[in-house]
């Protein structure tokens, strides 16, 4: 670099700069894909968890209608827990650890609340960081029907 100067110093660097011309390009076209792939990987978990949450949301609410519609509340707890299981398994939901609790009372114009909660299994989503599964829980209530005749034997 002797007798150079900072002319040539600055003529030197637009060459260097010239010669790289369409590298940047080459190297988005190369890039590109990962990133899209990712993208696609990403929008698949959103995607699942999304799904998996609604469809936790229906079990609850078939489960707190299935409760509403019996007058004991053992025979309400059960109602609400197979029911629950059904819907998620009719959904295709992979659901491990299914708990259902029923609250409220059963007298007609009552409230009845139904608590499903589960781990939903986010089985490919492994590869990007994603755990294996999520503790997901959904509440919904229902009204006892107002109207309904009274049990047996009772004359109310």
């Amino acid at each position: 670099m002797t007798g150079r100067g900072p002319r040539a110093s600055a003529a030197w660097w637009r060459r260097w700069w010239a010669a790289e011309r369409g590298s940047v390009t080459a190297e988005v076209v190369l890039v590109t894909p990962v990133l899209v792939l990712l993208l696609v990987f990403l929008a698949v978990v959103v995607h699942r968890g999304v799904d998996a949450r609604l469809r936790l949301d229906d079990a609850a609410h078939q489960a707190a209608r299935a409760a509403t519609l019996h007058r004991s509340t053992p025979a309400a707890t059960t109602a609400a827990r197979d029911t629950a299981g059904a819907a998620l398994a009719r959904a295709g939901l992979v659901c491990q650890g299914v708990a259902t609790t029923m609250s409220g009372s059963l007298v007609p114009s009552g409230t009845v609340t139904v608590r499903v909660r589960c781990t939903v299994d986010f089985g490919q989503a492994l590869l990007l960081g994603v755990p294996g599964g999520k503790a997901l829980e959904s509440t919904a209530s229902e009204v006892v029907d107002t109207y309904r005749s009274s049990p047996q034997g009772t004359g109310a």
